[in-house]
């Protein structure tokens, strides 16, 4: 079970957003992001050790708002095979040093998000311990999602997303690709699109309403 500290970090989750997004494809904003907080969701890592948050923000620096999901992991020390998605560091008021990651270069956050999708862990509260987070929506088609699901393989970013292959442990049988997406919109998750599943979630506009939308899709297996 993760532990939500009531405490500080310097600098801040946003501060070092607003630096790192502005390199990524995905980001059409302004120079200098204006970033808030929109809503999000956590897992738990099994092994408790890495924190992993889905955070979502929007931005309202550039002509119109958008609105962003970044996964990331909290480390109390470097992670070689991930240095490619570092953010930055953070000294947090009760564990010390944070190294903070994109997620999508973490291997305990793709495995606990295909565990989600498979049916084998639960979204939890992201301001709450121990708190189960319902408005966290899992659907799977067909076959569904296997358990044991490793990743990532290769991580790719476009315009609106990112793409994680997928796969058994030790690169055996078919493989598949699981979008992460970055430029969130809401409405329903569209059908008949050979999903094997999907994760929905909410956040909030600027004006306070509550929207709704896809947060991630893994594809059906292809050998």
């Amino acid at each position: 079970m993760a532990v939500i500290h009531r405490t500080t970090m310097s600098p801040g989750k946003l501060e070092l957003l607003a630096a790192w997004m502005p390199s990524k494809p995905w980001y059409r904003g302004g120079e200098v992001p204006l970033l808030a907080k929109a809503g999000g969701f956590r897992l738990d890592d099994p092994a408790g050790e890495v924190g992993i948050e889905f955070m979502v923000v929007t931005d309202t620096s550039g002509d119109s708002p958008v609105t962003y999901q970044v996964p990331m992991t909290y480390r109390g020390a470097p992670l070689a095979s991930a240095a490619d998605g570092l953010i930055g560091t953070s000294e947090h008021g009760v564990l010390g040093r944070r190294w903070i990651y994109d997620g999508t270069h973490d291997v305990v956050l793709v495995e606990q998000l295909l565990a989600l999708l498979a049916g084998g862990t639960t979204a939890q509260d992201q301001n709450a311990s121990d708190a189960p987070d319902p408005t966290v929506e899992v659907r799977t088609e067909g076959a569904g999602v296997p358990q044991g699901l490793t990743g990532p393989g290769t991580v790719t970013e476009t315009a609106d997303a990112t793409l994680l292959t997928v796969g058994p442990p030790a690169q055996e049988g078919p493989v598949s690709t699981l979008t992460l997406c970055r430029v969130l919109r809401p409405g329903p998750a569209p059908a008949g699109d050979g999903a094997a599943g999907r994760v929905l979630a909410g956040w909030s506009a600027p004006d306070g309403a509550r929207q709704h939308g896809p947060f991630a899709r893994l594809a059906a297996f292809e050998r």
